[in-house]
This record gives C-alpha cells, structure tokens and sequence, in this order.
C-alpha cells in the first residue's frame, strides 16, 4: 500500500477529520449575531471549539482501538490536554489582546482617515466552547467506530 493511500484509508484520522467538520458547521449556527453565518465555518474560535474536536475522536478512538492504558492513548492525551489549554488560554488571551488594540486605533484615529486593518479578535476559544467541542469529539468517535 502506497503513502497517499494508507493515509487515506486511516478510520481514526477520517473520524478526528468528521469531527472538526462537524465542529465547523455548528459554529454557523452559535454566532454572537443569533442568525446563521455561512462565513464562520472558514473560522477559527468560537463554539464549538474544533481543535478540541479534533483531539478528543483522536484520542478518544485510539483508546478504543489500542487500549486506554496504552502509550499510544498517553501520547495523544498530553497533546489534546496541550491544544485545549492553548485553545482556551493563549489564544484567548491572544483574541482579549486584539480588542484592545482594535479600539486603541478607532480612538487614535477619531475623526482621521487611516488605513488600518482590524486585528482578528475571535482566535481563541472559552472554556466552555473547548468543554463542548472536547464533548463532540468524544460523541462523534464513540459513534463512528
């Protein structure tokens, strides 16, 4: 078997894959704007949160199929435990930032014309959007496998 088709053909990486779709599309749904936004399934952040999505299947399917007492499912566990906590602390950290400085440079400019893009603010994701994505990921590999 080639490498394109092994990769292909891998069930733990096609369920992580779903999972993070799925995340992706519910965000459409959980906009702060309470209607449908087709334009935040290309996002990152948000609810639900499908880093955690995407590292829970993983984990979750890799606990079945290897065991959960396997280094395999140790591996996998410290590095979802280390996308959540980023997901939920640095980036948010990182989203609180680029509000402040968004408004820094509608206060400077009051009244100037200044080309100035906005920084992205939506980049990282609460606790409770890792908690729910982390959820999906878990439901999503328990019914794929």
């Amino acid at each position: 078997m080639d490498f394109f088709s092994e990769i292909f053909n891998n069930g733990a990486l096609g369920i992580s894959l779903i999972a993070c779709f799925l995340a992706q599309f519910i965000k459409i749904f959980t906009g702060k704007e309470k209607r449908i936004e087709l334009s935040r399934i290309l996002i990152s952040g948000g609810m639900p949160s499908s880093h955690s999505s995407f590292v829970t299947s993983l984990a979750t399917v890799v606990g079945i199929e290897k065991g959960f007492n396997s280094t395999d499912f140790a591996i996998i566990t410290v590095l979802a435990l280390i996308i959540m906590y980023d997901a939920a602390g640095v980036r948010r950290a990182v989203g609180k930032q680029a509000t402040i400085l968004n408004q820094m440079v509608a206060d400077i400019q009051h009244g100037k014309h200044i080309e100035q893009k906005k920084l992205k603010e939506l980049i990282g994701h609460t606790p409770l959007e890792v908690w729910f994505g982390a959820l999906l990921g878990i439901v999503t590999a328990l019914i794929l496998m």
